[in-house]
């Protein structure tokens, strides 16, 4: 073996390794960031309000018990999520859903946030019916979602709305469009599948078996 057939060999093998390695250890980092995260939010809060509540070290710094905070967090958000089925807490988030949609600045901000989050996993979700869509004509069709079937607000009434995802970002862009330029997809694949498959570019590998 030549000494450029080596280099060769160990570069493919270096290749190789980065398959392997880059998504496993870019998903442990993103996962322990949000761990971190979360874990940091109550103990935060605590530190703050009750100094002492939590005790200190030998350096006179606040104890942190690692995933105390996690697991906190989490039962807090379940708990919130179970009182918030009773009449009377329903109507205490329902009135104070209102007015932080009524007020000037806060309106923006809430309402964007709580679209995002109830488009993906409310009761309004919106991310469910995926289609191919020709945005111009030229019978070249990307992977879209179906958000909005009325368009009466805008004048169109004839058309949907339709969101499509870019690829390796969080990001995409918004159509409005005629319905006969829209090819469901929900018999062939999954929403889920769907998103992946915009999402990477169109290198995920689609099980035909489970659509």
């Amino acid at each position: 073996m030549t000494p450029k057939q080596a280099l060769k060999k160990i570069f493919q093998y270096f290749l190789q390794g980065l398959i392997i390695l880059a998504p496993i250890a870019i998903t442990v980092y993103a996962v322990s960031a949000l761990f971190n995260f979360i874990d940091g939010i109550l103990p935060g809060i605590i530190e703050k309000l009750f100094p002492s509540f939590l005790g200190t070290d030998g350096q006179g710094r606040p104890i942190k018990i690692p995933g105390v905070g996690f697991v906190l967090v989490i039962l807090v958000v379940i708990f919130v999520g179970y009182i918030s089925s009773s009449f009377i807490v329903g109507k205490l988030v329902e009135l104070f859903d209102k007015i932080l949609e009524r007020t000037p600045g806060i309106k923006l901000i809430y309402t964007t946030i709580k679209d995002f989050f109830e488009a993906f996993a409310g009761k309004k979700k919106k991310f469910e019916k995926s289609v191919l869509v020709d945005i111009d004509g030229k019978d070249v069709w990307q992977i879209a979602f179906i958000t909005r079937e009325e368009l009466h607000e805008f004048g169109l009434s004839e058309y949907v709305a339709v969101y499509i995802p870019q690829s390796y970002a969080l990001t995409g862009r918004l159509y409005f469009i005629r319905p006969d330029r829209i090819r469901m997809l929900d018999d062939k694949i999954s929403s889920t599948d769907a998103m992946k498959f915009a999402i990477s570019g169109g290198v995920t590998v689609i099980d035909e078996e489970n659509p």
